[in-house]
């Protein structure tokens, strides 16, 4: 049944191309008009998010570098070059954002409630880019240093009402759903909701194993950095990697010998890809992840923030190298919202200090974790003797940041996170406004074919747009498709949370639930299409 579903699509969207169509500009609209001289342009996508990650966070880690490494002024990172404009970041029922609803935008081109994955605001299933494109024959990926069930590769090929719903999404992900294998590619860590919870290191809630359901639909999945670093381009898919049991390891924290780097899931990825469509019609869509960015933020964490922010840095030049050999190749990236609300500067000063990130040796989570398993009477002589002069490189130790830290070590690791970061901001004068996310525009981000004009400020819905009329896909049969899907999680108890915004729709004289009401607010909520020209410069 499910590959009779995909066949229908299928032939539902070759037919659609299929027809007359009148003649157009040569822009990222009209190319979703399937022209036959677009369509015979193989091409390959590649969207990057960096989670969480905001202007502030990038001239952080720019100032680090420049100071820290003797760079000049006028240095750039490589994601300073391939800078082009700013993203909106609002989500249908809030003006700041979730990462789900600020991945669900990216992927369906529809904005929708924090917490929806793939769902609309009326907890409808949205097709989306990745599931259109792998419909059209391309074939996809998904890469994150996130557990690969977490809300931004989620909202990509799944569909549930609430981001918490990774049991579900892991049984989407691997082609337990209406649409079957449609990631050809998986990295990044989450094991644990892929074991019944008759195994020890399960999270999930039922005695499912989809290990085996995604050995069943033709994945070769596996767990170890031996058997990552064994793949061959030529490496049969579909394939899944997961690396860890929950979210891959800080890059501050990571051991190479267990976990690969983003920059080389990503390049392994991006050969696997390039080798396995060589001699196909269609391309590659492939959606990276910087998510321990984000997660960073949240701690308010700034020396975790500013290694992963590196590590990201890398992986977009690797990315940018590999657009350079593959001219049919596109890179677009931005975040789904900033976290943290990081300022450079703290009260009345004028200046702030990179240097105290340098010595920093672990993250705020590893140090709290190992705070937890020391005995309660012991503390203040591990912080005082260990954590803050060791971990964190400081040597003047006062008795208030080690009483700060034990204190908050006894209300629990949230608490415990933001103690620990909180030192090394203060001396590097990092100000943080919230361990949440803000509302503030982000960076947008593009190289390579078909993204010259990705010039200026865009809302978040038209990074969507662009996605999905670069690969010339449409989101609409794929939509109907998924009409009968399973979007709730058996047993998962969820609300959500009442709409802060005041949207176009809710403030508009045309309120009533008539046709032509409908008419009026779609148009409102559409906009202008982007447009590009179909060339191989960069």
């Amino acid at each position: 049944m499910k590959v009779s579903v995909l066949s229908v699509l299928a032939l539902v969207i070759a037919s659609a191309c299929a027809a007359p169509q009148p003649e157009v500009k040569d822009t990222v609209a009209s190319s979703s008009k399937c022209s036959s001289k677009s369509l015979a342009r193989k091409r390959n996508l590649i969207m990057m998010v960096s989670d969480g990650f905001g202007t502030a966070s990038e001239t952080m880690a720019r100032n680090y570098v420049q100071q820290m490494e003797g760079k000049p002024y006028e240095w750039l990172s490589a994601l300073d070059e391939l800078l082009v404009g700013t993203s909106r970041t609002k989500s249908s029922d809030s003006l700041v954002t979730d990462s789900a609803a600020g991945a669900t935008v990216f992927s369906c081109a529809k904005k929708s409630y924090n917490g929806a994955i793939g769902v609309t605001p009326n907890e409808k299933p949205c097709g989306t880019v990745l599931e259109a494109a792998k419909i059209k024959g391309y074939t996809t990926a998904l890469v994150s240093t996130a557990r690969i069930t977490h809300a931004t590769p989620a909202a990509f090929a799944s569909h549930v009402v609430h981001r918490d719903m990774e049991g579900l999404i892991a049984q989407q992900l691997v082609g337990n759903n209406t649409i079957s294998n449609k990631v050809d590619l998986l990295f990044g860590g989450g094991s644990c909701n892929f074991l019944p919870n008759t195994t020890k290191g399960s999270c999930r809630t039922d005695d499912l194993d989809v290990w085996a359901l995604a050995k069943n639909n033709g994945y070769s999945a596996f767990e170890s950095r031996a058997a990552f670093d064994a793949l061959k381009p030529k490496t049969k898919l579909p394939t899944i990697g997961l690396f860890t049991s929950s979210h891959m390891s800080y890059e501050i924290d990571r051991n190479p010998a267990l976990e690969p780097s983003l920059a080389e899931m990503t390049v392994k990825a991006l050969e696997i890809l390039s080798e396995n469509t060589k001699h196909s019609d269609q391309g590659f869509f492939i959606m990276i992840e910087g998510a321990r960015i984000d997660m960073a933020g949240h701690d308010n964490d700034p020396a975790a923030h500013l290694r992963d922010i590196v590590q990201y840095w890398e992986t977009v030049a690797a990315v940018r190298r590999f657009v350079n050999n593959n001219r049919n190749t596109a890179m677009i990236g931005t975040s789904d919202h900033e976290t943290g609300g990081l300022a450079l500067g703290m009260e009345h000063d004028y200046f702030w200090h990179p240097k105290y990130l340098k010595p920093v040796k672990k993250s705020s989570e590893v140090i709290c974790r190992e705070l937890a398993k020391v005995a309660v009477d012991e503390r203040e002589s591990f912080v005082r003797k260990t954590v803050i002069p060791s971990y964190l490189g400081v040597s003047n130790v006062t008795d208030a940041d080690v009483a700060s830290v034990v204190r908050a070590t006894a209300s629990g690791s949230t608490k415990c996170k933001l103690a620990v970061g909180l030192i090394v901001s203060r001396l590097a004068r990092i100000s943080w406004s919230t361990d949440g996310h803000s509302g503030v525009d982000v960076g947008l981000y593009a190289y390579g074919r078909g993204t010259e004009k990705l010039r200026g400020n865009y809302e978040n819905t038209q990074v969507g747009e662009f996605l999905r009329d670069y690969l010339q896909v449409d989101l609409a049969p794929v939509t109907k498709g998924l009409s009968n899907q399973l979007t709730e999680q058996p047993g998962f108890e969820w609300a959500r949370a009442p709409p802060s915004i005041v949207t176009r729709r809710s403030a508009d004289k045309h309120s009533s639930g008539s046709a032509a009401a409908a008419a009026h607010h779609a148009k409102l909520d559409s906009y202008h299409p982007l447009h590009y020209q179909d060339s191989h410069s960069h």
